[in-house]
């Protein structure tokens, strides 16, 4: 039987595959297009179920209509439902756009909190997109659990559930905090260009010698 991996070791095989990801990523960059903080926490309620690409096509008109956190406040929702359908699921979407920026704009003064706590109890945020908003906005240590960070934590062995907070928990005790929101966002690319969902390219794989992975 093959022994079972430590916690120390686990973490320098982690920190070989954040090296790797570094060389590989240099520029360390949300796939979501944006300028301002609520934007992102916009953007990314509205990527759920929906690609960035499509989510990216969107976002400009209706950042250029609306501007300011009291823009949406106040905006329509039939307005925002029709500009955002096109990410599906559009009208749960636009009301919870609408509401997480009045509950921004009332109870945090028009500027998004700066913890985890709070951020999760703006309508429409889950722990998800508040790690990403603590890290690409506030530069704090964040696990952004997504479909990407979930299957390839999984073959790399660094996390053994489909649980995303489960797996936000075991990547932090592994993953340096100053290394994680990049690390997660260079997961994000590594998924798409390499460690695909159906067909992972494992044969040209840059982390072939830390992952015990094996495609059948």
């Amino acid at each position: 039987m093959k022994e079972a991996e430590t916690l120390e070791k686990k973490r320098k095989r982690a920190a070989a595959v954040v090296e790797a990801l570094e060389k590989k990523y240099p520029d360390a960059l949300c796939s979501l297009t944006y300028q301002k903080p609520h934007e992102l926490m916009i953007a990314a309620r509205l990527s759920a179920q929906c690609t960035d690409a499509r989510v990216n096509l969107v976002t400009p008109v209706l950042f250029e209509k609306y501007r300011t956190i009291d823009d949406f406040a106040e905006a329509e929702l039939s307005d925002i439902e029709e500009i955002v359908k096109p990410c599906g699921l559009y009208k749960t979407k636009a009301k919870s756009i609408i509401d997480m920026c009045r509950e921004v704009r009332d109870r945090f003064g028009g500027e998004l909190p700066h913890t985890l706590d709070e951020l999760t109890t703006l309508p429409g945020i889950g722990r998800k997109t508040a790690n990403l908003l603590m890290g690409d906005i506030y530069g704090k240590p964040a696990i952004v659990a997504d479909t990407h960070c979930i299957r390839i934590s999984g073959r790399l062995g660094f996390a053994t559930s489909k649980d995303p907070a489960r797996t936000e928990r075991e990547l932090k005790e592994i993953i340096a905090p100053e290394k994680s929101s990049d690390f997660c966002h260079r997961l994000v690319l590594f998924g798409r260009e390499t460690c695909k969902a159906r067909a992972p390219r494992c044969n040209e794989c840059e982390l072939r010698e830390y992952c015990p992975f094996e495609k059948d």
